[in-house]
């Protein structure tokens, strides 16, 4: 990672810490998509662009096996979890991006409350059982900030959930509860890597038990994640067998390579992550050469490192410079749009698991693409 951003990453860390706290999918084709009810008013995220519903559903989360390791005086870990998944006819409620309570707690204003989904909550869902993806946000940042790239990949069929790992973000649970961002305070440790590792374990055997209320194919499972989530869900690939593939974008990584080389798939996406005179990054460069399965690493030089999630496109759509001040603004979304960035992430991120969880080959993973000038392949 280039020197400049890391003086400019513990800056935004602070910032979004302490200002925060102020079966497998059908080969055939599906029927056309019947209307979704209109949700009020606000921006719109960027449409999903496959052709199946999406519904969605909130998870409230108690893990009893361990005490919370931001806050020791709680003998149990608690979390919450939203779900994605491909509907056959849609509820009467569209799921909400956040609450207003939420986005004011997070962002010091409650209009990303206004912000208008493509999913319905409970909504019926298709039969069949689904791959599985698991999503990990950003440092100090909600599932809600992955909210694009999950409605995205349920409309082509997974199963998705996203994480809110309690006490690295503002979380609001059941009542209105909120519960401030207790280690916000730097870029994120080694520690916060282990910790989400437990998380992400907890909520597959969630998900993949016999009481879950989805069909998981558990032979197809890939975790993905951005920043420090990204870092994480390579991290579990490499511990839990169940785990079939893991997607890093713009990860740091803070734990020491394993000992033994890593065999499942790996994705990972960055920007700005080569050096001025185009030498790859030393973090990534050395975990890389321990990746022995399928591997890519490519690069979007013009995107920002808040790029591959929600949180670029918000940026242009409110003003949150009080949050991320304009001096940040060249690190965190580049020259690129916010919504460039998420048609990039779900091309790329989307190939990737059609890939490894589908056995659908995409020629945008063997060489540079006409559609997307932006994205380079690196090979250290």
């Amino acid at each position: 990672m280039p020197q400049r951003f890391i003086r400019l990453a513990a800056p935004l860390a602070a910032l979004l810490g302490l200002l925060l706290v102020t079966g497998t999918p059908s080969a055939s084709a599906a029927p056309a998509k019947p209307s979704v009810p209109a949700a009020t008013t606000g921006p719109e995220l960027p449409a999903p662009t496959g052709n199946r519903l999406v519904g969605s559903r909130t998870l409230h989360l108690k893990d009893t096996s361990r005490p919370d390791p931001w806050k020791p005086d709680t003998d149990f870990r608690e979390l919450m979890a939203t779900v994605w998944y491909p509907a056959s006819r849609p509820s009467d409620r569209t799921a909400p991006f956040m609450s207003a309570q939420l986005s004011q707690a997070a962002f010091g204003t409650d209009a990303l409350s206004t912000v208008r989904t493509h999913a319905t909550v409970d909504a019926v869902p298709l039969p069949g059982r689904r791959p599985l993806v698991v999503l990990s946000p950003g440092f100090g940042m909600s599932r809600a900030s992955l909210t694009a790239l999950a409605e995205d990949l349920a409309s082509k069929g997974y199963l998705v959930a996203a994480l809110d790992h309690t006490y690295e973000a503002v979380v609001e649970f059941p009542g209105g509860r909120l519960e401030p961002c207790l280690d916000c305070t730097g870029q994120g440790s080694a520690d916060v890597v282990r910790s989400r590792v437990q998380d992400l374990r907890f909520l597959l055997d969630r998900l993949t038990g016999p009481r879950s209320g989805f069909l998981v194919d558990r032979s197809e499972i890939a975790v993905a994640g951005h920043a420090i989530g990204g870092a994480s869900a390579v991290e579990i690939a490499g511990q839990d067998p169940r785990v079939t593939a893991a997607v890093n974008m713009e990860g740091n990584f803070l734990t020491p390579p394993p000992a033994r080389p890593l065999t499942r798939p790996v994705l990972l996406m960055g920007a700005q992550w080569p050096t001025a005179d185009g030498t790859p990054a030393a973090n990534w460069t050395e975990r890389w050469a321990g990746f022995a399965g399928f591997k890519r690493w490519l690069s979007v030089p013009t995107a920002g490192h808040m790029s591959f999630s929600d949180a670029h496109w918000l940026y242009e759509q409110f003003d949150l410079t009080d949050v991320i001040p304009p001096v940040l603004v060249p690190a965190m979304f580049g020259t690129i749009s916010g919504e460039r960035g998420t048609e990039i992430t779900r091309a790329y991120v989307g190939a990737f698991l059609d890939l490894q969880l589908r056995g659908v080959p995409s020629p945008l993973l063997d060489k540079p693409s006409a559609r997307f000038p932006e994205v380079g392949f690196v090979r250290p």
